[in-house]
């Protein structure tokens, strides 16, 4: 019984530190202590004990340490540490101005040339606009086609 006292004991810190490496990144170094310390437990129970106990030891690894990583991820997803919030419109986060959307339709001028992407004067303001694809050069009277997101669409005004 004594014989066993240390192979379990370096098994224990061994799922112990694997538990820890869930909850403290350490690129990896905590993985490989573990890993050595269950190989070291392996090798002394194969070595010293009986290969029936290294067997149920491997069995028992096979079984126990998955485990554990799973009730540790699931504990980590529960914590603190992890972002439970989601960003959603429905909660008021929104990825473009809803100022964009009172564009569609109105006249503008390039400040610069469109290829097809580029910057022009809206009711004032200045805006990243894009066109369809055609080049539309600068100082030319533009018209908002479609905005889509933060896009908005524009093509030459015909005069």
């Amino acid at each position: 019984m004594k014989e066993l006292l240390l192979p379990v004991a370096l098994q224990l810190a061994g799922v112990l530190i694997i538990i820890a490496e869930i909850f403290l990144p350490s690129g990896g170094l905590l993985s490989l202590m573990a890993v050595g310390l269950l190989g070291y437990s392996l090798f002394i129970v194969f070595h010293d004990i009986s290969a029936v106990t290294g067997i149920y030891f491997v069995l028992a690894d096979i079984f126990i340490i998955p485990i554990l990583v799973l009730i540790g991820l699931k504990v980590l997803a529960r914590s603190p540490a992890t972002l439970r919030g989601t960003l959603a419109s429905s909660a008021g986060v929104v990825s473009h101005s809803a100022e964009l959307k009172k564009l569609k339709g109105r006249e503008g001028q390039s400040i610069t040339a469109l290829r097809p992407g580029g910057t022009a004067i809206i009711d004032g303001k200045r805006v990243d606009v894009v066109s369809r694809g055609e080049y539309i050069d600068k100082d030319r009277a533009l018209v908002v086609v479609e905005v889509t997101g933060n896009q908005v669409i524009v093509r030459e005004k015909q005069v």
